[in-house]
This record gives C-alpha cells, sequence and structure tokens, in this order.
C-alpha cells in the first residue's frame, strides 16, 4: 500500500523561513531510516504558497489565482509518498518522525488500480501502465 503523508503548512513555512540546520539534520536522519527499510518512495518540501498559484475551473473556463493564500491549515507544506503494509505501519513510521511544536501531518492511501474496479477497463489499464513507465523513465536523472 502506498500513502501519501502530508506536512500541514504554518507561519514559518508561509512566511519562507528555512528549517534551521538542527532540524535538517534529524529529518536527514529520518529520510535515510525510512530510506533503508524500503519504505520512502519520495519526499519534498514545497515553496510557500506566495509563490504558488491556484487554477480554477468553472463552466469550460478557467481562473488563475496567485498567491499567498491564506487558510494556513489547508495548506501543504511537504510532502512524502511512503511504501507500506498497512496505515498503522505508516503511522508508526511518521510518530518517529522529528516534528514538534504543533505540527500536523496528514496520511492519506493512494489509489491503486485495483481499487478502481470494472471502470478500469483493460485499455485504461494498459494506458496507465504505459504512462507511469514513461513517467519512471523520465524521472531517472
Amino acid at each position: 500500500m502506498r500513502f501519501m503523508v502530508i506536512v500541514k503548512a504554518n507561519k514559518d513555512s508561509e512566511a519562507g523561513i528555512l528549517p534551521s540546520t538542527e532540524i535538517l539534520t534529524a529529518m536527514g536522519k529520518f529520510n535515510e531510516e525510512l530510506v533503508k527499510a524500503g519504505v520512502m518512495l519520495a519526499g519534498e518540501g514545497l515553496h510557500p504558497s506566495s509563490k504558488g498559484v491556484r487554477v480554477r475551473f468553472s463552466g469550460g473556463k478557467h481562473t488563475v489565482i496567485d498567491g499567498p493564500f491564506t487558510e494556513t491549515k489547508e495548506l501543504v507544506a511537504g510532502f512524502w509518498l511512503w511504501q507500506v503494509k498497512s496505515k498503522q505501519e505508516a503511522i508508526e513510521w511518521l510518530k518517529r518522525a522529528p516534528f514538534g511544536g504543533g505540527t500536523e501531518i496528514e496520511i492519506r492511501q493512494v489509489f491503486e488500480a485495483d481499487d478502481f474496479g470494472p471502470q478500469l477497463t483493460p485499455e485504461l489499464r494498459a494506458q496507465d501502465d504505459r504512462v507511469r513507465a514513461q513517467a519512471a523513465k523520465r524521472a531517472k536523472p
């Protein structure tokens, strides 16, 4: 099972305040543990919403809305993508993460092809497999 582990933004991350060397060191150590255990597939921090945009789609039109966005509690500051056996395993890993100060983390399961049932026809599955293979090929340095 794959899970996205979502690190919520806070006033510091939205202000563009970068983590200290101490925090980066602790997070680097934790990430190494995740990789050695075969759990971490990806993980990144995100720039503040002031450097981002939202695109709203309505009635066949789209509107681009420049950041920053005001509801910090609804914003994402970073993420991991983990491969684990269960949601409980993801929770146990997250409990070891070097967070404090009221940080809120969300864990969400990623859909797998089989989760879509018969709506994912053999043709759509083949297309999805092709797209994923091409994306993986491009992602390699």
